[in-house]
Order: C-alpha cells, then sequence, then structure tokens
C-alpha cells in the first residue's frame, strides 16, 4: 500500500499533466498559427489536417492516461509521442536541456504520476523496498 499522502502527490503530477496535455491538443485542433509555425520549424507538415490529427492523438492518448483502467496503456502511448518529440527536436538540433529533453521531464512526470497512483505500475516497477 502507499500512504494517502504519496496517492495524492501521484493525482497530483498526473492531474497537472494531463491539463497540460489537453491544452497541447485543443490548441492543435483549430489550428492555431503558433501551431503550424512552429510545424514549419520542425520540419513538419503545414497542413491543417495534420496539426488535427496531432492534436487527436495527444487527446486521444491522454484520454486513455486519464481513465485508470486504461493509464497503463495511456502512459506507454503517451512515452511513445514523447520520443518522437525528442527525436525531432535532436533532428532539428534544439537546445539540449530546454527542448530536446522535455519530453524525458515530461515522461517523468507521467509516470512518476502513474506509478505514486497505481498499485499494479509499482508491483512491476518496484523502486521501493522495504
Amino acid at each position: 500500500m502507499v500512504s494517502a499522502r504519496a496517492l495524492w502527490a501521484g493525482r497530483v503530477l498526473s492531474g497537472l499533466a494531463i491539463l497540460f496535455l489537453i491544452f497541447d491538443g485543443m490548441i492543435k485542433l483549430p489550428p492555431l498559427d503558433i501551431v503550424t509555425g512552429t510545424m514549419k520549424e520542425l520540419g513538419y507538415p503545414t497542413t491543417d489536417s495534420f496539426a488535427r490529427f496531432l492534436g487527436a492523438v495527444t487527446l486521444a492518448c491522454t484520454a486513455l492516461y486519464a481513465w485508470p483502467r486504461t493509464a497503463l496503456l495511456g502512459a506507454v502511448l503517451l512515452t511513445g509521442l514523447f520520443g518522437g518529440a525528442i527525436a525531432t527536436h535532436l533532428r532539428i538540433d534544439s537546445p539540449l536541456f530546454s527542448h530536446t529533453l522535455f519530453g524525458i521531464y515530461f515522461g517523468i512526470t507521467v509516470w512518476g504520476g502513474l506509478w505514486l497512483r497505481d498499485e499494479r505500475v509499482r508491483r512491476v516497477m518496484p523502486f521501493l523496498t522495504r
């Protein structure tokens, strides 16, 4: 069992990640000019349909992560999404600590929140033993 404090810390971490990912997915749906401009800088197509596709994928993975029964699948899919972002930033030689490694920071937040709030994940990844 995990303490109530750790459970709430996991919920807060997961909640912050979910809020950020909802924002990220939603701004791609209209899509905003900042989104298409950034996609051009990153070397991706700047079509509205591609931006909407990325937004829908982000929102779908986030929904899976937010729902307790599918949170593990959502975390795995989000990890793939973060890996793609890391690869993109490596390819265009973005600043290392602020842009390229952001996917790793965010992945730690997603998995840390899930680890703290889900007993199944703690059984598979037993970082703390008594």
